[in-house]
C-alpha cells in the first residue's frame, strides 16, 4: 500500500501536496539514538495552538508538515489534537481523534516514530492502533484512572509529566516552598502509582512540566536541576520550546518576544539540558535542535 511520504515541494514533485511513495516500516523506540539526546518534534493539529496559531489544523497541512519534520531529522513526532495553552477550550475525545488519527496513520506509514499527545485513554488506545508507539500525557496529578492499565497492557513508553490542577488554568497552583524538591516528590509519587498498576519502570519517561503550574523562576530552578531529575532512574524529557518564560526573558522595549522569536533561546536550553543528562527535548524547530543536541553530545565526550 502506498503512503503519503515525501516532503512537499522538493525534487521532481513541486505540488504543495505530498507525493506517494511505498509505505515504510515505522521506526521503533529501540532504534532511537543513544549517543545524543533525542529530538521530539511538535505537531499540533489544532486551530488554537499558542505557537503556530493553527497553521497545521488542516489534515493535509498537518501531514505535509509532519513529513517535513521527519525528513528534517526529527527522531519522534509528537502529534496532538487538543491545545493546552492558557484558557484554551476543551474538546471531546471524539473531536481530538478526528483531528489526529488520520495524521498519525499517514506519518506512521511514512516511517515516522509517533508519540500521541493526549490526556484521554480512548484517544491513546486508538492512536496506538493507528500507528503511534508512545503516549505523551500532560495530565499530571489528574491522570485518567484507566491510563495506567492501558500503558501496562500495551507495554509502550509513557511520558509522565508533572502538573498540578487543570492544564489550562494551572497558574493558581504555582505555589511551592521548594519547587525542585516538591516536583521531584510528586513525580516520584505519580511514577509509583503507575508501577503499582503494572507499568514497567523502563516504560516511564519523566517530564518536569515546564510552564504547567510553574512561573518563570520555577522553570529556571527546574532546568538548573536537570541532573537531579535525570538521576531518578528514568529517561528525562525537557519541553521548553517557545514557552512564555522564554518570551519574558527576551522582553524588548517592554514587549515579550513572540513565540517564533524564542527559537534561539530554546536551542540554548535544549543544548544545556542535553549536556546535563536529558534523554530528549520536545521542540518546534527540529532541524536546529538536532544540531544543538549533537553539539551537546560532542561537548560532553
Amino acid at each position: 500500500m502506498d503512503s503519503l511520504a515525501a516532503v512537499p515541494g522538493t525534487g521532481p514533485a513541486t505540488s504543495p501536496l505530498p507525493v506517494l511513495r511505498k509505505a515504510r516500516a515505522p521506526k521503533k523506540f529501540a532504534d532511537l539514538p543513544t549517543d545524543r539526546a533525542v529530538v521530539m518534534a511538535i505537531l499540533n493539529v489544532t486551530p488554537d495552538s499558542f505557537s503556530d496559531g493553527g497553521e497545521h489544523a488542516n489534515r493535509e497541512a498537518a501531514i505535509a508538515y509532519g513529513l517535513k519534520l521527519l525528513y528534517g531529522g526529527a527522531d519522534i513526532i509528537d502529534v496532538g489534537g487538543e491545545s493546552t495553552r492558557p484558557n484554551a477550550d476543551s474538546i471531546t475525545p471524539e473531536e481530538e481523534q478526528q483531528r489526529i488519527l488520520p495524521v498519525i496513520e499517514a506519518l506512521a506509514k511514512a516511517g515516522a516514530l509517533i508519540s500521541v499527545d493526549t490526556m484521554h485513554v480512548d484517544t491513546a488506545a486508538k492512536a496506538l492502533d493507528a500507528g503511534a508507539a508512545i503516549i505523551n500525557d500532560v495530565s499530571g496529578m489528574t491522570f485518567d484512572p484507566d491510563m495506567p492499565a492501558l500503558v501496562a497492557e500495551r507495554k509502550v513508553p509513557y511520558i509522565l509529566m508533572h502538573r498540578r490542577g487543570d492544564a489550562r488554568h494551572a497558574d493558581p497552583k504555582a505555589d511551592y516552598q521548594d519547587v525542585v524538591a516538591e516536583v521531584l516528590a510528586e513525580l516520584t509519587e505519580l511514577r509509583d502509582k503507575f508501577v503499582a498498576a503494572g507499568v514497567a519502570p523502563e516504560q516511564i519517561i519523566l517530564d518536569p512540566g515546564l510552564g504547567f503550574s510553574k512561573n518563570a523562576e520555577h522553570n529556571w530552578e527546574l532546568l538548573r536541576a536537570t541532573g537531579q531529575f535525570a538521576q531518578l532512574g528514568h529517561k528525562l524529557l525537557i519541553g521548553a520550546s517557545r514557552k512564555r518564560f522564554l518570551g519574558s526573558l527576551l522582553t524588548s522595549a517592554g514587549k515579550a518576544a513572540a513565540p517564533k522569536e524564542r527559537d534561539e533561546a530554546t536551542l540554548a536550553v535544549s543544548a544545556l539540558a542535553a549536556a546535563n543528562g536529558a534523554w530528549g527535548v520536545r521542540v518546534h524547530d527540529a532541524g536546529a535542535s538536532l544540531d544543538a543536541v549533537k553539539v551537546a553530545a560532542a561537548w560532553a565526550k
